[in-house]
């Protein structure tokens, strides 16, 4: 079988490889950029068959999905952070779409079946109801930012692509997910790696933060790429499923969390430039429909996955960001 992982030098998409690679049949490819930043596959690296390609340029895409013939496609590849879509939001928007764009396009000009998992988001439900918790995948979809709009986008082209010509796309809208090698931007990894800098004497003991407030789904990545797996396995072609734990933490908590396996004291501090024009406040998930239809749990508590969260900036303290 081959697989083919759009964005597999990121942060989701290298734990992805790291579970196909254990399935003896899997022939794996990935797309890489020049420019792309590699740590998070480095283990791996001589298992894997990278091309370069550029997703946002058609022919570029159509060449290598020519090339591969791809069983499976894992579209991960996108600009996936919050903020950034504030600050630079065509970008956000011509990255996600036209690069989701021109891989159902290239699927589809060559003729060749295959079946392709879409990462769309939680965002994209944005401000959502008291009354409408847990979420469901028929709840309004609301976005907030411009990511989420890119990704709304982005699963709709997906419904579009299977209604009008029958493709095998499986649309996933995976909820907040943090584990070992996540970007320090990201908050979960933000507060680790601030605390252990912290243990390591390389900062004071003051810890700047956002909105504490906000409540989110934390899922394990490494169930997270074990449910990206079973949505082409088992998933059914033009459905969409939430991915999440149906158990969600402020933020306040997880930061508590992760002080207390610390053990290290600290000073929180609110910093205002990480505070967004608008959040959501409570993203809950129901992941029943997707439990139905492949059996799939998520099995890693989450003081494992703050504990491992850790333990990756004790051994990497100096990393880089690797969304």
């Amino acid at each position: 079988m081959r697989v083919l992982i759009t964005g597999i030098t990121g942060f989701a998409g290298s734990h992805l490889a790291d579970l196909c690679l254990e399935k003896e049949d899997v022939e794996l490819y990935g797309i890489i950029r020049w420019r792309s930043r590699t740590e998070n596959i480095e283990h791996i690296w001589d298992r894997l068959k990278l091309l370069e390609c550029d997703l946002r340029d058609a022919t570029s895409t159509r060449d290598v999905i020519k090339e591969v013939e791809p069983d499976y496609i894992f579209h991960l590849a996108a600009q996936s952070y919050v903020p950034t879509s504030w600050r630079a939001p065509s970008e956000s928007l011509s990255t996600n779409i036209l690069g989701e764009l021109n891989v159902f396009e290239a699927v589809r000009k060559i003729d060749h079946p295959c079946r392709i998992q879409i990462a769309c988001s939680s965002e994209e439900y944005g401000m959502v109801l008291e009354d409408e918790i847990p979420i469901k995948e028929t709840n309004p979809l609301r976005p907030l930012s411009p990511y989420a709009v890119s990704k709304v986008a982005q699963d709709m082209l997906g419904y579009q692509y299977y209604k009008s010509y029958g493709m095998e796309i499986v649309r996933t809208r995976g909820f907040n997910h943090t584990g070992p090698r996540r970007g320090p931007v990201f908050v979960c990894s933000d507060f680790a790696k601030q605390i252990v800098d912290i243990e390591n004497g390389k900062k004071s003991s003051v810890m700047k933060v956002g909105n504490l407030d906000a409540k989110r789904d934390f899922t394990d990545v490494r169930d997270m790429a074990r449910a990206y797996w079973l949505s082409l396995e088992r998933g059914k072609a033009g459905e969409v499923y939430n991915l999440c734990t149906s158990k969600s933490y402020s933020i306040r908590e997880i930061l508590d969390m992760l002080i207390k396996l610390s053990g290290v004291k600290v000073d929180i501090r609110t910093d205002k430039d990480r505070l967004r024009p608008s959040d959501v406040p409570l993203l809950e998930g129901d992941y029943s429909k997707f439990n139905n239809d492949t059996g799939w749990e998520p099995r890693i508590p989450i003081e494992k996955t703050l504990s491992d969260l850790l333990e990756f900036w004790r051994e990497n303290p100096d990393r880089g960001l690797v969304v």
